[in-house]
């Protein structure tokens, strides 16, 4: 008996976290972030509130576990996606990932909203975010550097006075590609996310009505602008 109480507790703490977790998605989705309360959680669930701070100990720790959870949902069903046509062409792979956030947004919207949505008030998302949210932008950076390793990219223009940006931008993020590849792919990410946030946060009302066919359009179109689409203007020379 005394081998198997501590698997049973530990049982038990994932059943409560799990719980802990569900409810406060449910108040996130009837009352947002910014109203999140440990004492609300707490209740709803029939604990103490003493007893929930041992799981969090502040409300700032639980918007961190449920941040880190969407970022990896997420980032989980674009990789799956990517997956499935891991053999085929780069912009494919692109466009497939780029449709995969998007469902994955329309099926999570209170939790897209979490990530990509106002910030919540009096909360700063500490350093442990970083690698969930880094999975979409590195799948990106991925299919990139598998075409500019293989079939090439064209060369996005790159203005003068943004060079040492660039620059910047390429030593953190993807050394192996060209500043030109790189600061088109940040502008297109931040595009991608703004194309779905317009979407579900209703910006597209009575502008858009065939939705699923702009999307394509506009994915295609950042594919275009990284240098996917027309690799036969010119290969991007690697640096030696």
């Amino acid at each position: 008996m005394t081998s198997t109480a501590p698997g049973a507790r530990a049982r038990a703490r994932i059943e409560v976290t799990a719980a802990i977790k569900d409810e406060a998605r449910r108040q996130l989705a009837a009352d947002g972030a910014a109203k999140l309360s440990l004492r609300a959680v707490a209740r709803e669930i029939g604990m103490v509130s003493s007893a929930l701070y041992r799981y969090f100990p502040s409300r700032d720790e639980l918007l961190t576990a449920l941040i880190i959870d969407a970022y990896d949902s997420l980032g989980e069903a674009a990789e799956r996606a990517h997956d499935a046509v891991a053999g085929e062409p780069p912009l494919r792979r692109w466009s497939v990932v780029c449709e995969a956030v998007r469902e994955w947004a329309l099926a999570h919207p209170h939790e897209y909203a979490l990530i990509f949505g106002s910030p919540v008030p009096g909360y700063t998302a500490p350093e442990t975010t970083v690698p969930a949210a880094s999975r979409v932008g590195l799948l990106l950076i991925g299919i990139l550097r598998d075409a500019y390793q293989g079939p090439g990219l064209a060369r996005p223009p790159l203005p003068a006075e943004l060079r040492p940006e660039a620059d910047r931008m390429t030593a953190d993020l993807a050394p192996d590609l060209p500043p030109e590849t790189v600061t088109a792919l940040v502008a297109a990410w931040a595009q991608l996310f703004g194309l779905i946030g317009f979407e579900l946060f209703g910006q597209f009302n009575r502008v858009v009505g065939d939705r699923e066919r702009f999307f394509r359009h506009a994915v295609a179109q950042l594919a275009h602008g990284v240098g996917l689409v027309y690799p036969q203007q010119g290969r991007a020379k690697k640096s030696t």
